[in-house]
């Protein structure tokens, strides 16, 4: 089980187990983690974990929630990841299976409920615009897959057998890719990243999705993935 290594102001230290489904974090003393501080907002952030995945959402807070030292909105927790609120730092520790290594899907697969409604609503409707053709006549349609091709995780791979597939980083970068009978599309969602749409095979994609072929490249949030179809 997942749990949180909370070292306060003084320097006195708990484990605290991630045993529910939703976390919440502040200075209100019925918050599942009370913080006395000032510094913290009553109702400050919350830890959801569906599964062994937990994600931190601060709750618009007064001063914020930072991981590693990045101020963040909402974040998918990696082993060893440092939460600050206030005077206090929170370690995230998982639940480490030996032999597993999952952070390729943990940093980059957006999953529901990880977004927040509104976005998930512009993630849908930016997914919609991929075009829909029928198969050709007896035809099975192929499934496809991305293997990370740069960094750490490479030659990682993640089967595409779901309808909608979200990658990325909220706040970033992120990308939509669609399965249609006729094939994989890729969509731009939304992100920061200096104004940078996710790149295929070099360029930049714009408003339209954009059909996926086998070997294509991609670069998203810095990594490299190649999109490989098959039957």
């Amino acid at each position: 089980m997942a749990k949180l290594i909370i070292t306060d102001a003084e320097g006195a230290t708990r484990d605290f187990p991630l045993s529910k489904e939703r976390v919440s974090i502040g200075r209100h003393p019925d918050n599942d983690i009370s913080l006395n501080d000032k510094a913290v907002s009553g109702r400050h952030a919350v830890v959801i974990t569906i599964l062994r995945d937990s994600f931190l959402e601060d709750l618009n807070s007064t001063n914020g929630t930072q991981v590693n030292g990045k101020q963040i909105a909402k974040h998918p927790l990696s082993n060893g990841d440092t939460i600050s609120i206030g005077r206090n730092t929170l370690k995230y520790q998982s639940e480490v299976v030996a032999g597993e290594d999952d952070d390729f899907e943990r940093t980059m697969i957006l999953r529901p409920g990880q977004m927040g409604a509104a976005f998930e609503s512009q993630v849908n409707k930016a997914a919609a615009s991929a075009p829909g053709h029928e198969p050709p006549a007896g035809g099975k349609p192929l499934v496809g897959k991305l293997r990370v091709a740069s960094g750490p995780n490479a030659g990682k791979e993640l089967e595409l057998t779901k309808a909608l597939t979200t990658i990325g980083r909220p706040g970033v970068q992120v990308a939509a890719i669609t399965r249609r009978a006729d094939g994989y599309y890729i969509v731009h969602v939304g992100g920061s990243s200096g104004g940078q749409h996710p790149l295929v095979n070099g360029q930049e994609i714009d408003a339209q999705a954009r059909k996926l072929n086998n070997g294509d490249t991609i670069d998203l949030v810095g990594t490299k993935m190649t999109f490989l179809l098959g039957a």
